[in-house]
């Protein structure tokens, strides 16, 4: 994750709405705190941590995983244009919606459903970063696995799950009852994205993500740095998922990102996941 640390711009630009700086905000899970940076952008932390970070420009993602989610989808979806109606898009988790907010500057025409728990926090991000309203982007405060268990067969194209409570994933957003209502929810051609980090060992835990979305799931690949991969550090990792091969061209566009980081085909999965176990509910 990228930090640009500074004084920053005052409340009033680039975003007119932007609430009081570098003080506890009360929300429903505790508080929050906007840091106004030198690039004009404002980090939004919770409890403490980093949760997320809204650019000048919308399309402009900060934090390295959601550019890389960004660029998996751009290239997902190119390859499978899904012009026979419209993009329907999920968020499991939002925060302070830097990418839902990206999303809808790119897709317009798209719409996405945003569930989070913390009401105030996801109400706030709406008046402070100017998110678009209803229906191009709607906000439901709710727990995101009894959502994800609510929703119809085949409404999404596109499902991305970014939900932590402290430093973990909720195991019932890890496990094979989650895989299996994540495939049901999305169309065939549809994509999965998964922001995978943990504690005590990324790699620990991107192992039994990735077996247990094995369950549901015919393809998948990870995104990842190096480093986090061979288990010399922690980091977050992202996990594509579909019924359909993954689009050519991902790894390819990854290399243009900042970070160094690949996709880590099919092939050479069974080295990650040999250490894995299945993720009962």
């Amino acid at each position: 994750m990228v930090r640009r640390r500074g004084s920053g711009p005052p409340s009033s630009a680039p975003f007119p709405h932007l609430g009081p700086t570098n003080v506890p905000i009360p929300i429903a899970t505790g508080t929050a705190r906007l840091v106004p940076e030198t690039d004009g952008g404002v980090l939004i932390e919770v409890n403490g941590v980093p949760s997320s970070y809204q650019h000048p420009d919308p399309r402009h993602l900060v934090f390295e995983y959601m550019r890389w989610m960004q660029t998996a989808l751009r290239v997902h979806l190119a390859a499978t244009a899904p012009g026979a109606g419209r993009l329907e898009i999920a968020h499991l988790g939002g925060g302070g919606c830097s990418l839902p907010r990206a999303l809808a500057a790119e897709h317009p025409a798209a719409r996405q459903i945003v569930v989070e728990l913390d009401a105030d926090l996801a109400e706030h991000a709406r008046t402070w970063f100017d998110l678009p309203r209803s229906p191009a982007l709607r906000i439901r405060a709710e727990d995101a696995a009894v959502a994800l268990a609510s929703w119809r067969e085949a409404r999404f194209g596109v499902l991305i799950r970014d939900v932590f409570a402290g430093a973990e994933t909720p195991l019932p957003l890890r496990g094979t009852a989650a895989a299996a209502h994540a495939a049901r929810v999305l169309r065939d051609d549809g994509v999965y994205l998964v922001n995978s980090a943990g504690r005590p060992s990324s790699r620990a835990v991107l192992a039994d993500e990735l077996v247990t979305l094995r369950t549901a799931f015919a393809h998948i690949g990870v995104i990842a740095e190096n480093a986090v991969l061979a288990g010399k550090r922690r980091g977050n990792s992202v996990l594509v998922a579909s019924q359909q091969p993954l689009a050519d061209g991902i790894d390819r566009a990854l290399r243009s990102d900042a970070v160094a980081v690949r996709l880590v085909g099919e092939a050479d999965l069974a080295r990650l996941a040999a250490s894995g176990r299945v993720l009962a509910d």
